[in-house]
């Protein structure tokens, strides 16, 4: 691109080439990413798979809305940009996916060849969940998972993604709504190799698969046990799977039968309520909760949830020296969004970096700013540690938590 043609963007350069971009307004501030199922996964696998900086990604998002991505070019595992920053001159970003093997592909041609109906939809320009499915299943993933993200800038950020490559990445499931092809090429294909190696397993000129070597069927347990040692040597016995869990977390029966003596002080009805809690907490671990290490705020949140709307809440929270009003807070907060939605809740505000706020001021007319929130009227937005967005509304005089949270502040508007 010609220097000549980047002229207008001396229009909001006012105080010096580092005086910054403008905000998204109008309808490009509101501009969603990903139309069709693949542009969306590609985005989910960024946002929740690649283990990318959410912050970052979101002031990406920012710097994609309003046009500062002005090349992409996909090439085989790669993806080539020019991104315009604050500075007269723009930035060159290089985003890497880890491209298959020789090997790799054959097993992916082999998978999407085996049925004329998915050729015939890569070639309508569509792509069939099930290719991405079955290519997973076989122990490959066109989406890129942890690591497989690899991008290079020539801004100054040392940051990993910096925002300009965060911005490319946005900008390419545009480039994947277009054409589904990109996303095998990312993988290293070009769309003609790919169609000229379908057309060779589909004409039958391919060598085929070697056939899959059947399990072994095992043998009964009376003859098994016949092929025990006649001397004393050891067996080694495999060790049983864990039963799974049931589907929901009971009350220990002994507990509703056997009262506590007298002289102990311990009121029947707080030992059902900490059994009952025990047995929930016993049934979440065996489920896979990683929520256990909790403090005394989450521990108590996490209690006051399953008591909202019954007036053991209150009780709960005389015992625990707190208000209601507050402890029933504390528990939306928890339901909606668990250890996060209280830390955003109860922490005072933090220092953030303003860009961070960009999107939610744009989304959020006559909005004020206090650190980490963006306030207007009687919704308020909280960036929270973690990066993500949540949403808070204005009930009396307390701000509630009244939605999960999200990377973007646009979709809890």
């Amino acid at each position: 691109m010609a220097d000549d043609d980047r002229v207008p963007w001396q229009a909001w350069r006012r105080k010096g080439e580092d005086a910054g971009l403008p905000a998204a307004r109008g309808p490009g501030s509101r501009r969603t990413f990903g139309a069709t199922w693949w542009g969306r996964a590609w985005l989910e696998a960024l946002e929740q798979r690649a283990r990318l900086d959410p912050g970052r990604l979101s002031r990406g998002r920012s710097y994609a809305r309003r046009g500062s991505v002005l090349e992409l070019t996909v090439s085989p595992g790669e993806v080539e940009a020019v991104v315009q920053g604050s500075r007269v001159t723009p930035y060159q970003v290089t985003v890497r996916i880890r491209a298959f093997s020789t090997d790799e592909w054959n097993a992916v041609l082999n998978i999407v060849s085996a049925q004329i109906g998915r050729v015939a939809a890569l070639l309508d320009g569509e792509l069939p969940p099930e290719v991405v499915d079955d290519v997973r299943a076989a122990g490959l993933d066109l989406l890129p998972g942890a690591g497989e993200v690899l991008t290079n800038c020539s801004c100054p950020d040392f940051a990993v993604p910096c925002k300009h490559s965060a911005a490319v990445c946005y900008l390419v499931a545009d480039a994947l709504d277009d054409d589904p092809f990109a996303l095998l090429l990312l993988r290293g294909r070009r769309k003609d190799e790919l169609l000229a190696a379908l057309r060779s397993r589909r004409g039958g000129t391919s060598t085929p698969a070697p056939p899959r070597t059947p399990p072994p069927p095992g043998i009964p347990a009376i003859a098994a046990f016949a092929r025990l040692p006649a001397d004393d040597a050891p067996v080694v016995v495999p060790v049983p799977a864990p039963p799974r869990p049931l589907n929901a977390p009971g009350v220990p029966a002994a507990v509703k039968v056997l009262d506590p003596p007298r002289s102990s002080g311990v009121d029947v009805r707080d030992l059902v309520a900490l059994a009952a809690d025990a047995a929930r907490r016993a049934w979440a671990l065996a489920s896979g909760d990683p929520n256990l290490t909790l403090t005394f705020e989450q521990d108590l949140a996490r209690r006051a949830a399953d008591l909202l709307g019954t007036p053991e809440l209150a009780d709960l929270a005389h015992r625990a020296g707190i208000s209601a009003r507050q402890l029933t807070t504390w528990a939306t907060a928890w339901r909606q969004a668990g250890p996060g939605g209280l830390a955003v809740t109860i922490d005072d505000p933090h220092d953030v970096d303003p860009d961070d706020l960009t999107e939610a001021v744009a989304a959020l007319p006559n909005a004020t700013v206090e650190a980490n929130r963006v306030t207007a009227a009687k919704v308020q937005l909280r960036l929270g540690k973690d990066g993500l967005w949540y949403r808070f509304d204005q009930q009396f005089s307390d701000w509630t938590l009244t939605r999960p949270p999200t990377p973007d502040p646009q979709d809890l508007l």
